[in-house]
């Protein structure tokens, strides 16, 4: 059992809460019982250790059959060494380190997608986490996040994605414009989500959200720059009806990626 918080080997999973070490090995935190169970199910080959408190992993008996299943031994720790590991002041007893494993932009738009969702200096971890949740959640066949976007092995943005990160491909660190243009490429309409755009029910009155379709969303504050809104084949805004100043970026961009979600299977 890992008894002290202060041992080399704690310190270098702790590391990982930081992008520079993130970058230099290869490696995220996977923190909680939700985002382990998903990458055991999903990519079980990219746990690279799984850490958990005795009473953690009695809460979570599914865990320890599933690393059972898969050949992952599961190290046994105190719960200061777990919180000395974790980005969370709880980290309900259990977490993992696992590889990066991100899709490239060309291979998310090889095998004729319908729907994609493009993050353009997306800053706000919590936003991109739950924009792809809600990509996941859409039926949407990829994410593509640009280099100007958070990290996406933030633990913060981890978290958010409640295991759809390991659901979906998700592309890091492209240019918006060879984005575009693959996207094009693979026959998908660019629509930018933005306040200036048009009304988007008129859009799904005229049949355009059921085209395959590759939704553009920006930064929370600024939204998208007149450069990026160019290279975009329309642009879209979701009315107010009640007396909400605005949306917030990951509602406005859950509510997007469904109406096309809708739109397509309506034209099955």
């Amino acid at each position: 059992m890992l008894e002290n918080p202060r041992s080399p080997r704690v310190r270098a999973v702790a590391k990982l809460t930081k992008r520079s070490a993130r970058h230099e090995t290869g490696l995220f935190l996977l923190e909680g019982p939700q985002a382990v169970r998903e990458a055991l199910a999903y990519v079980p080959d990219s746990i690279v250790e799984l850490f958990a408190t005795p009473t953690g992993l009695e809460r979570h008996p599914d865990l320890r059959e599933a690393a059972r299943d898969t050949d992952i031994e599961v190290v046994f720790t105190t719960e200061p060494v777990l919180e000395a590991m974790a980005d969370t002041v709880t980290p309900q007893g259990v977490i993992a380190v696992a590889r990066q494993t991100p899709t490239s932009v060309k291979d998310i738009f090889a095998g004729s997608p319908k729907l994609i969702a493009i993050c353009e200096e997306v800053r706000d971890p919590g936003n991109l986490g739950t924009i792809i949740r809600a990509a996941d959640a859409a039926g949407a066949d990829g994410v593509v996040l640009t280099g100007r976007t958070v990290d996406l092995y933030n633990p913060k943005v981890v978290r958010a994605t409640t295991g759809s990160l390991f659901h979906l491909p998700v592309s890091v660190g492209g240019e918006l414009a060879t984005i575009v243009e693959r996207a094009h490429s693979a026959g998908l309409r660019i629509i930018a989500a933005d306040v200036k755009g048009d009304d988007l029910l008129a859009a799904r009155a005229a049949g355009v959200l059921a085209e395959p379709t590759a939704w553009l969303f920006g930064n929370e504050a600024r939204g998208l720059d007149d450069e990026s809104l160019a290279l975009a084949d329309s642009a879209l805004r979701l009315p107010i009806f009640g007396r909400a100043e605005s949306l917030n970026l990951a509602t406005a961009a859950s509510v997007c990626l469904y109406e096309t979600a809708f739109a397509q299977r309506l034209a099955l």
